[in-house]
């Protein structure tokens, strides 16, 4: 069956192609003689020949004699229709035509196939029950030869044989004829006249037994599995050959086929040939790769020899254009032409050129104002672009080029390289001076900082008790305003209490009309007055006689005072 891979028509069929098998109906085997034809396609695959190689029908699909192959129906009727096929062409049966009993024999459980070997050629007892053994029903002529599955996926029986396999296995049997053909996701049964069918092996399709490894960066690019047959060279001696070939290609890998000088492409997934005029050229990955690659010894304009590391990331694009130039990886391609690239490069250049650049890439490929980098100038100007052109021409894409060491080797060399360190230790003092002076300026700076931050935090903390001050004398004021206030008002009100207490008892006293309680009250309000004033109290009145009369007990008095004075004195 053809498929259609990124508009190249490949040798695919599902996830398992058959490549280079022969059509054996036709018995022609596919000629070489034709030149190879190229042609790209947008996805960067190319088809190397202009037909796929060996493509064929199935070998089931053919007129085989005696051979049928197992569909919906099963195995039984597969029998069925190989005994029919035998009966025609008188070539007996193997369908054998005895009854089960249920009492006595061997017994045959379902699920399972009874083998009779008559005179020689098999017999099948295809249906459960027992079965009588000798003398019983004519048995003196068969022998037993026990039970086998229906569901084996090998039984082989007197030249019968029976091939059922599962998916993900493949059989890979040789006819009567020895053709090698394979099986997968089905089955046949056939009766080999003449000769015999042999069944190989069973192939394990999702894991084959040996890794196809990247030489270069030691990637698995895939899995393959050799399938060997045995053959008599004579009575005494034998060889193994290979006859088929299976594959695993992992997603984003492919494979490249050979047929003479024809290439094919062949993509990712599971595949066999058994073709042997096809075999496999090799396996590559179509995702980016990167590796260092030290370079041969290169010889400047002055003849120094230097020797670089250089750093490389690409990625194939066209396996088969790598193939056709005759490299076996990316990377033997971009080795041989990095090489010769670079040693048209350093041949111009002086050694004095190279010394003064210390690092080489694609960082520093992008600033070109420094007279001294004429490495970097034709690194830029020749070595990218002449690489990446020639990297086209091998189906290959440069992701990134980069000298990441340099070593240069002889006497003159060695003597710069003092001179070189000198004057690199004397910029590394200086550099280191000027780093001290910097330091200590950011010291200083960073101690005034330090005051001025100090000095602002002291104005804050003055400016603040100031203010707490100030807002607490202005508190205390205010505080003793309003208790004066509070006091003043108090007195007030008393005051006025009491002369309204006055009021109303002189009011009460002034509506008392009984002269004795009027004496009375008279007399209460003098013991009163004795009361407050002390019993040895004078009351002197103060007007009329009686003022007058004060008066000049009070002048005797004071002169009674100041005579007695006198005499102490």
């Amino acid at each position: 069956m053809e498929k259609n891979f990124n508009g190249n028509t490949t040798v695919v069929g599902g996830p398992l192609s058959h490549i280079g098998e022969i059509d054996y109906q036709k018995d022609k085997r596919p000629s070489s003689t034709h030149k190879p034809v190229i042609t790209s396609t947008r996805a960067g695959f190319s088809s190397a020949a202009s037909q796929p190689f060996g493509e064929s029908a199935d070998y089931l699909e053919q007129e085989l004699p005696f051979c049928v192959s197992i569909g919906k129906d099963g195995l039984i009727a597969a029998l069925g229709k190989l005994d029919e096929q035998l009966r025609r062409a008188n070539k007996g049966h193997i369908l054998s035509s005895k009854k089960p009993t249920d009492w006595i024999g061997r017994e045959i459980t379902p699920g399972k196939l009874g083998l009779v070997n008559h005179g020689g050629l098999p017999k099948l007892l295809t249906r459960p029950g027992r079965y009588p053994s000798f003398p019983l029903r004519n048995w003196w002529a068969r022998e037993w030869c026990g039970t086998q599955g229906l569901s084996d996926t090998v039984i082989s029986f007197r030249g019968l044989t029976v091939v059922q396999v599962s998916q993900n296995q493949a059989a890979v049997v040789s006819d009567p004829q020895n053709r090698i053909f394979v099986i997968k996701n089905s089955g046949f049964v056939a009766y080999a006249v003449e000769g015999s069918y042999d069944v190989l092996a069973i192939v394990d399709q999702t894991h084959l037994e040996k890794p196809w490894k990247d030489a270069t960066t030691g990637a698995i690019l895939g899995w393959t599995d050799e399938v060997l047959m045995r053959s008599n060279i004579s009575a005494h001696q034998s060889s193994s050959y290979v006859v088929a070939l299976f594959l695993n290609i992992p997603a984003n890998n492919c494979a490249i086929l050979q047929r003479g000088d024809d290439l094919e492409l062949l993509p990712a997934g599971q595949h066999y040939i058994t073709s042997p005029n096809v075999t496999i050229r090799g396996m590559y990955t179509l995702g980016e790769n990167q590796k260092e690659m030290p370079t041969k010894d290169i010889f400047t304009r002055d003849q120094v020899p230097v020797s670089l590391t250089i750093y490389l990331k690409w990625q194939l694009t066209e396996p088969l254009k790598l193939a056709t130039h005759g490299y076996t990886t990316p990377y033997d391609a971009l080795r041989d032409k990095t090489q010769s690239i670079l040693t048209q490069i350093v041949a111009h250049l002086d050694y004095s050129s190279m010394v003064k650049q210390r690092s080489l890439g694609p960082d520093n490929l992008e600033d070109g104002t420094d007279p001294s980098s004429a490495f970097l100038d034709a690194l830029r100007t020749r070595a990218m672009d002449d690489l990446l052109e020639a990297a086209l021409e091998y189906g290959i894409v440069m992701k990134d080029l980069a000298v990441i060491d340099r070593q240069f080797k002889g006497d003159i060399a060695h003597t710069m390289d003092k001179l070189t360190t000198r004057a690199l230790q004397a910029q590394v003092e200086a550099a280191n001076v000027d780093r001290e002076n910097s330091n200590k300026i950011k010291q200083e700076e960073g101690a005034l900082s330090v005051a001025r931050v100090k000095a602002q935090s002291l104005n804050t903390q003055a400016d603040a008790e100031a203010y707490s001050v100030v807002a607490a004398a202005r508190a205390q004021a205010e505080r003793l305003r309003i208790e004066a206030e509070a006091q003043a008002q108090a007195t007030k009100l008393a005051a006025e209490a009491e002369a309204e207490a006055i009021r109303i008892k002189a009011t009460a006293d002034a509506q008392v009309r009984d002269q004795f309680a009027r004496e009375m009250e008279f007399r209460r309000m003098e013991v009163a007055r004795v009361k407050a004033f002390g019993a040895k109290t004078v009351f002197v009145p103060t007007e009329g006689l009686g003022g007058q009369l004060g008066d000049t007990m009070a002048r005797s008095l004071a002169l009674g005072m100041g005579m007695g004075d006198g005499r102490k004195n």
